[in-house]
């Protein structure tokens, strides 16, 4: 069978490589994606592995990268994917991207530094320029004759001192000039005041542009400030306040002249600043130009470098010390391509002697590998999350391609719910391959997407299931004509005005000769839509549906039990545990079947009204009785019960007690059995210190004690296989039971939902349709944007992820609980994906 039915045959095999190109051949290997490495020394410390050097310069290397992806991104600029991913790089060119890379890291760091010193130089000098600038006009314009002195400047635009105190003062007054930040002016001003008890002038300005915060990177605008003070004591005191408030204090010269002479020199050294700034941004761009041309390509090989000698670490040497062995994981039918692989690597390294590839008999289960595509990925993520399949045994997910968006359609069959549904799958398919739908950050979409093509097939089959129930936005749709004559039944009636009248309802009766001229071409008539008794129609007919599918479906998932009995040599098991599940549950539900597709052709519309009730003849069934008044459905109908019931009862014993008494027996045979005398062990040694022949290295005594990976080898012990068998049993016969009920799920949820999809219609959008003039077609506008938006929100994914997960469990519960076990393993092959990568 292909290997989407059952999973493909996986060996153990041992690789023997060459120390000069056991490096090529990994590499080669990962490009391939072929293998699953195993780890040949659990017990070594990773820091004491061969390969661990080279681990870590990888990883140095890693470092380096991320410090130039943090110089990318401070820049604003983003290191896009790899165009096509480059193969592991070899030792001697793993030496030249590290020189580069570290000579690229160096230079960014020398240039960065530079930068941000010429830009705290810059800012210094421009902020020094401006306190020139507004102190000269603090202390330079001239007082108007006759001004009363003033102890502190009343504007920012008069001098702080006037100039006709000077011929009365003696002192030397001394002046403090500098930036602050605007947060800490007033705590500032407040504090000087009550240090220096007033013996200060102070003046306080906003600067006229805003300047960049060396600390936290923002731009706001600083307060110039300038503070006259007499006295040295009173100067200190003003810098120590100064230095607590972090303010940028500046040289303030005394004389106008000298401050003339020092804003001209300013404006030299910052127009000089400004052109070496500029010429280091230039340079700093062709260097993150040639980091975001090469970083991407470096990260991938030093990732695979790295991935590659993980690996080798996980290798061990033979007894001579001249090769490495690894043991792997490898699907029977890509030998020859692991071989064409270390035949590649061997050349690509130089080496004279080829690696090769030898297979190794195993005790171990093999992990399981199934091979997928886009469209069979997400039917087969939704068996793995129940549980990954045992190796060899019956996959499931072929068949739930088609039985999972049956089922789901069932509890959601609408065929306008379906076509959007559909239509949304069908617009993820048709740009699948758009990079903005694949890389959405949203996992919840992503989760869609994942699952276009199953969203597609519910869509289908739901489209399907509502022409069957005749319902399209919970509206009947007349697509053939109804069979049901009213005008015949006028005819053959007595019903006169009066009756019209005083009956609102009336009773189309199928016994009257016209009035019902056989079923439907397809699905239900829609004439039903309009009948008061439609609940009860689709009630019978949906629960009874939902008892023969489900019973169906269940009989399925035994049958496919037969594959893995045959696949597995357990051949006992066909007749001691397929066979009596079979006539357990053909006996007692697949009766049930036969009782109600018996009732639907024996009686017709004529005989209706006497037709015995199916539920107490099932419930008589058990209790081994007959009920007068429910009349029987064919002769010898009792008897034939009672059969079927003492069939059921006595298939119990044998699928609880038939196979342990032939594990028991076969036990027996084979105890005396004289064992096989082993070979002589001169003529296959070991190639690996502590490896036994024939047996895997990591291949412990209880594991090849235990037997093989089959279920019958997993039991020694009677006790043990009788509880296994007797829990099996019990869930067995009880879940024929409470799951037959649990498929009334597909019942109640299709009338929900038909329910829903009514009141929805009748509680909204029939009310846009009240009047017919101008005025109704403008109502009608927001009525249907509320109508179509409660429609996708409840209806479609609050409607259809209930169905979707009543779903899953009926297939993971009801329909792989009785074949499929899912106690395997996922083979992880050593690859190089490329969006791991990016």
């Amino acid at each position: 069978m292909g290997s989407l039915f059952r999973s493909e045959e996986v060996c153990l095999a041992q690789l023997f490589l060459q120390s000069a190109s056991a490096y090529s051949c990994i590499s080669e290997l990962g490009e391939r994606g072929l293998l699953e490495f195993r780890d040949l020394n659990p017990h070594v410390s990773p820091f004491q592995r061969r390969f661990v050097g080279e681990v870590r310069r990888c990883e140095e290397m890693e470092k380096t990268f991320t410090f130039l992806q943090q110089e990318l991104r401070a820049a604003g600029r983003v290191p896009g994917p790899c165009a096509e991913s480059p193969r592991a790089p070899a030792a001697r060119e793993a030496l030249r991207v590290q020189e580069q890379s570290e000579q690229l890291a160096q230079e960014l760091r020398e240039v960065s530094r530079n930068r941000a010193s010429l830009r705290d130089n810059l800012r210094d000098l421009c902020q020094y320029l401006h306190v020139l600038r507004e102190g000269q006009r603090f202390t330079s314009l001239p007082a108007p004759l006759g001004s009363p002195p003033r102890p502190r400047a009343l504007s920012e635009r008069e001098p702080i001192l006037d100039p006709s105190l000077h011929q009365h003062l003696e002192r030397k007054i001394n002046f403090v000039a500098g930036v602050i930040h605007p947060w800490r002016v007033t705590a500032f001003e407040r504090l000087l005041w009550r240090a220096c008890r007033g013996y200060l002038v102070a003046s306080f300005v906003e600067m006229p542009e805003p300047m960049e915060d060396p600390v936290t990177g923002e731009s706001i605008t600083w307060v110039i400030f300038l503070i006259s003070h007499w006295g040295e004591q009173i100067g200190q005191k003003i810098r120590k306040i100064s230095d607590c408030f972090h303010c940028q204090v500046y040289p303030y010269p005394e004389s106008e002249a000298s401050r003339t002479d020092t804003i001209t020199k300013l404006h030299g050294q910052i127009q000089e600043l400004s052109v070496t700034l500029e010429e280091t941004e230039k340079y700093l761009a062709e260097v993150l130009d040639k980091v975001a041309v090469a970083l991407p390509t470096w990260r991938v090989q030093v990732q695979k470098m790295k991935a590659i000698y993980l690996v080798l670490n996980q290798c061990s040497f033979d007894v001579t010390k001249k090769c490495l062995i690894a043991e792997v994981w490898c699907p029977v039918q890509d030998l020859t391509q692991v071989q064409d692989a270390l035949r590649q690597g061997s050349y690509q390294s130089g080496s004279s002697v080829e690696c090769f590839v030898q297979r190794v008999p195993t005790s171990e289960s093999p992990p399981t590998l199934i091979r997928t595509n886009k469209f069979t990925a997400g039917f087969q993520s939704i068996v793995d999350a129940y549980g990954v399949a045992s190796y060899q045994e019956v996959n499931p997910a072929p068949y739930a391609i088609i039985t999972f968006p049956f089922i789901f359609a069932i509890m959601f069959g609408d065929v306008g719910h379906g076509l959007l549904m559909f239509l949304f799958a069908l617009w993820m398919v048709l740009y699948e391959d758009s990079p903005r739908l694949r890389q959405g950050t949203n996992e919840i979409w992503l989760t869609f997407f994942e699952g276009r093509y199953l969203i597609l097939l519910m869509g289908a089959f739901s489209i399907y299931t509502g022409f069957i129930y005749n319902e399209c936005f919970s509206k009947a749709t007349v697509i053939f004509p109804s069979a049901w004559s009213v005008a015949t039944m006028a005819n053959h009636s007595s019903w006169s005005s009066a009756y019209l009248a005083t009956h609102p309802l009336l009773t189309l009766d199928p016994n009257v000769t016209g009035v019902f001229r056989g079923p439907y071409p397809f699905g239900i008539d829609p004439i039903w839509s309009l009948a008061t008794n439609h609940l009860n129609f689709l009630n019978s007919f949906k629960m009874k549906m939902s008892v023969v599918l489900g019973i169906v479906h269940m009989g399925f998932g035994v049958v496919l039990g037969i594959f893995n009995h045959v696949h597995f040599q357990q051949r006992h098991r066909l007749v001691l545990e397929f066979l009596p599940e079979m006539i357990f549950l053909l006996a007692l539900f697949g009766y049930l079947v036969v009782l109600i597709f018996y009732k639907w052709i024996k009686f017709s519309a004529a005989d209706s009204r006497v037709a015995p009730s199916i539920l107490i003849h099932f419930i008589d069934m058990f209790l081994f009785t007959s009920n007068a008044e429910n009349l029987p459905l064919y002769p010898g109908q009792v008897p034939v019960q009672t059969v079927l019931v003492v069939l059921a009862l006595a298939s119990v014993p044998v699928l609880l007690l038939g196979t342990p008494l032939y594990q028991w027996c076969r036990q027996r045979l084979t105890a005396g059995a004289v064992p096989v005398q082993p070979l002589a062990t001169g003529e296959r040694e070991p190639l690996l210190e502590g490896q036994e022949a024939g047996n895997s290295v990591n291949a412990t005594t209880e594991d090849v004690e235990s037997g093989g990976h089959s279920p019958d080898a997993k039991h020694s012990d009677f006790a043990e296989i009788f509880m296994h068998q007797a829990i099996h049993t019990i869930e067995y016969c009880l879940g024929c039971v409470s799951n037959t009920a649990s498929y009334l799920r597909l019942w109640a949820l299709s009338l929900a939902h038909a329910q829903l999809s009514e009141v929805l219609w009748t509680m909204v959008m029939r009310n846009g349709f009240v009047g017919l003039s101008y005025v109704g077609g403008v109502v009608l506008v927001p009525v249907f944007a509320a109508f179509a938006v409660l429609t996708v929100a409840i209806l479609l994914v609050m409607e259809g992820l209930s169905a979707f997960l009543h779903a899953l469990r009926l297939h993971w519960v009801e329909f792989q609980n009785k074949f499929y076990v899912g106690a395997g393993y996922k083979l992880c092959p050593f690859a190089f994906a490329p969006d791991t990568w990016d």
